[in-house]
Protein backbone atom coordinates (compact mmCIF):
# COMPACT_ATOMS: atom_id res chain seq x y z
CA UNK A 1 0.00 0.00 0.00
CA UNK A 2 1.56 3.32 -1.22
CA UNK A 3 1.33 6.69 0.98
CA UNK A 4 -1.60 7.92 -1.01
CA UNK A 5 -3.75 5.06 -0.47
CA UNK A 6 -2.88 5.33 3.41
CA UNK A 7 -3.86 8.39 3.25
CA UNK A 8 -7.17 7.65 1.93
CA UNK A 9 -8.45 5.03 3.94
CA UNK A 10 -6.63 7.57 7.00
CA UNK A 11 -9.69 9.68 5.38
CA UNK A 12 -12.31 7.59 4.91
CA UNK A 13 -11.78 5.82 8.63
CA UNK A 14 -11.75 9.59 9.71
CA UNK A 15 -14.84 10.24 8.52
CA UNK A 16 -16.28 6.90 9.94
CA UNK A 17 -14.94 7.98 13.47
CA UNK A 18 -16.60 11.17 13.04
CA UNK A 19 -20.03 10.14 11.96
CA UNK A 20 -21.16 6.94 13.69
CA UNK A 21 -23.20 6.99 16.41
CA UNK A 22 -21.65 4.26 17.74
CA UNK A 23 -18.34 2.57 16.81
CA UNK A 24 -17.66 -0.95 18.37
CA UNK A 25 -14.16 -2.74 18.53
CA UNK A 26 -13.73 -6.77 18.25
CA UNK A 27 -10.91 -9.59 17.71
CA UNK A 28 -11.83 -11.56 14.52
CA UNK A 29 -9.17 -14.16 14.62
CA UNK A 30 -10.37 -17.49 12.76
CA UNK A 31 -13.71 -16.18 11.22
CA UNK A 32 -13.78 -17.50 7.99
CA UNK A 33 -14.57 -15.36 4.64
CA UNK A 34 -18.10 -16.49 4.81
CA UNK A 35 -18.57 -16.10 8.34
CA UNK A 36 -17.12 -12.51 8.09
CA UNK A 37 -19.67 -12.16 5.09
CA UNK A 38 -22.27 -13.36 7.04
CA UNK A 39 -21.19 -10.52 9.88
CA UNK A 40 -20.98 -7.60 7.04
CA UNK A 41 -24.26 -8.56 5.60
CA UNK A 42 -26.36 -8.55 9.42
CA UNK A 43 -24.44 -4.86 9.94
CA UNK A 44 -25.57 -3.90 6.38
CA UNK A 45 -29.44 -5.12 7.16
CA UNK A 46 -28.99 -3.12 10.09
CA UNK A 47 -27.87 0.34 8.76
CA UNK A 48 -24.18 -0.43 9.90
CA UNK A 49 -21.30 -1.24 8.39
CA UNK A 50 -18.08 -3.72 9.08
CA UNK A 51 -14.51 -2.33 8.28
CA UNK A 52 -11.10 -4.37 8.86
CA UNK A 53 -8.07 -1.86 8.57
CA UNK A 54 -4.77 -1.56 10.26
CA UNK A 55 -4.66 -0.71 13.60
CA UNK A 56 -1.41 2.12 12.89
CA UNK A 57 -4.06 3.85 10.45
CA UNK A 58 -6.75 3.53 12.69
CA UNK A 59 -5.05 4.88 15.30
CA UNK A 60 -3.96 8.07 13.46
CA UNK A 61 -7.76 8.56 11.73
CA UNK A 62 -8.56 8.77 15.95
CA UNK A 63 -6.60 11.60 16.75
CA UNK A 64 -8.54 14.03 17.31
CA UNK A 65 -11.58 12.49 16.74
CA UNK A 66 -14.61 12.55 19.44
CA UNK A 67 -13.93 8.23 20.18
CA UNK A 68 -10.50 8.94 20.33
CA UNK A 69 -10.60 6.63 23.42
CA UNK A 70 -10.63 3.77 21.54
CA UNK A 71 -7.45 3.44 20.63
CA UNK A 72 -5.92 1.72 23.40
CA UNK A 73 -8.29 -1.54 21.68
CA UNK A 74 -7.03 -1.27 18.69
CA UNK A 75 -4.76 -4.25 19.02
CA UNK A 76 -4.13 -7.60 17.74
CA UNK A 77 -6.66 -8.40 14.70
CA UNK A 78 -9.40 -6.12 15.53
CA UNK A 79 -12.32 -5.29 13.50
CA UNK A 80 -14.90 -2.32 13.19
CA UNK A 81 -18.40 -2.02 13.55
CA UNK A 82 -20.09 1.15 13.00
CA UNK A 83 -23.51 2.22 12.42
CA UNK A 84 -24.99 6.37 12.84
CA UNK A 85 -27.84 4.69 14.77
CA UNK A 86 -26.30 4.88 18.31
CA UNK A 87 -27.74 1.47 18.62
CA UNK A 88 -27.46 -0.87 16.03
CA UNK A 89 -23.42 -1.98 15.25
CA UNK A 90 -23.70 -2.65 19.15
CA UNK A 91 -27.02 -5.32 18.78
CA UNK A 92 -25.21 -6.55 15.73
CA UNK A 93 -21.70 -7.06 17.26
CA UNK A 94 -23.44 -8.47 20.52
CA UNK A 95 -25.72 -11.01 18.68
CA UNK A 96 -22.75 -12.05 16.71
CA UNK A 97 -20.67 -12.63 19.61
CA UNK A 98 -23.21 -14.45 20.90
CA UNK A 99 -23.36 -17.33 18.57
CA UNK A 100 -19.90 -16.56 16.89
CA UNK A 101 -17.27 -17.05 19.73
CA UNK A 102 -14.23 -16.89 17.26
CA UNK A 103 -16.05 -12.97 17.15
CA UNK A 104 -14.65 -11.18 20.95
CA UNK A 105 -16.30 -7.97 21.50
CA UNK A 106 -13.39 -5.58 23.27
CA UNK A 107 -15.00 -2.55 23.83
CA UNK A 108 -16.01 0.60 21.60
CA UNK A 109 -17.20 4.46 21.67
CA UNK A 110 -20.71 5.81 21.42
CA UNK A 111 -19.31 9.61 20.74
CA UNK A 112 -17.00 10.75 23.25
CA UNK A 113 -18.08 7.96 25.63
CA UNK A 114 -15.96 4.89 26.08
CA UNK A 115 -16.96 1.82 26.06
CA UNK A 116 -16.06 -1.67 27.61
CA UNK A 117 -17.67 -5.06 26.78
CA UNK A 118 -20.25 -4.53 29.37
CA UNK A 119 -21.28 -0.92 28.12
CA UNK A 120 -21.19 -2.60 24.42
CA UNK A 121 -23.93 -5.25 25.67
CA UNK A 122 -25.78 -2.60 27.66
CA UNK A 123 -26.29 -0.05 24.36
CA UNK A 124 -27.11 -3.39 22.40
CA UNK A 125 -30.03 -3.99 24.85
CA UNK A 126 -31.16 -0.02 24.28
CA UNK A 127 -34.11 0.07 21.44
CA UNK A 128 -33.32 1.31 18.23
CA UNK A 129 -34.17 5.02 17.15
CA UNK A 130 -37.00 3.11 14.97
CA UNK A 131 -38.32 1.54 17.90
CA UNK A 132 -37.73 5.03 19.83
CA UNK A 133 -39.88 7.05 17.03
CA UNK A 134 -42.82 4.16 16.69
CA UNK A 135 -43.13 4.55 20.76
CA UNK A 136 -43.38 8.47 20.38
CA UNK A 137 -45.72 8.13 17.34
CA UNK A 138 -47.73 5.69 19.68
CA UNK A 139 -47.88 7.98 22.38
CA UNK A 140 -48.74 10.87 20.64
CA UNK A 141 -51.86 9.35 18.40
CA UNK A 142 -53.27 7.48 21.95
CA UNK A 143 -54.67 10.93 23.34
CA UNK A 144 -56.00 11.71 19.83
CA UNK A 145 -57.67 8.38 19.13
CA UNK A 146 -59.23 8.19 23.24
CA UNK A 147 -60.43 12.39 22.33
CA UNK A 148 -61.80 10.84 19.43
CA UNK A 149 -63.85 7.78 21.42
CA UNK A 150 -64.58 10.18 23.99
CA UNK A 151 -66.57 12.73 21.16
CA UNK A 152 -68.08 9.91 19.81
CA UNK A 153 -69.07 7.91 22.18
CA UNK A 154 -71.85 10.31 23.70
CA UNK A 155 -73.58 10.54 19.85
CA UNK A 156 -73.51 6.56 19.64
CA UNK A 157 -75.35 6.90 22.91
CA UNK A 158 -77.99 9.32 21.82
CA UNK A 159 -78.27 6.95 18.90
CA UNK A 160 -79.11 4.07 21.14
CA UNK A 161 -81.65 5.97 23.52
CA UNK A 162 -83.38 7.35 20.54
CA UNK A 163 -83.89 3.73 18.80
CA UNK A 164 -84.96 2.02 22.17
CA UNK A 165 -87.51 5.08 22.38
CA UNK A 166 -88.45 4.42 19.34
CA UNK A 167 -88.88 0.65 19.96
CA UNK A 168 -90.86 1.45 22.55
CA UNK A 169 -93.38 3.90 20.76
CA UNK A 170 -93.83 1.01 18.60
CA UNK A 171 -94.93 -1.28 20.62
CA UNK A 172 -97.40 0.89 22.62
Amino acid sequence: MDRAQKEKVVDELGQIFESSGVVVVAHYAGLTVAEMQDLRARARDAGGAVRVAKNRLAKIALDGKPCESIADLLTGMTVLTYSEDPVAAAKVAQDYAKENQKFEILGGAMGENALDRAGVEAVSKMPSREELIATIAGMLGAPASNIAGAIGAPASNIASILSTIEEKAEAA
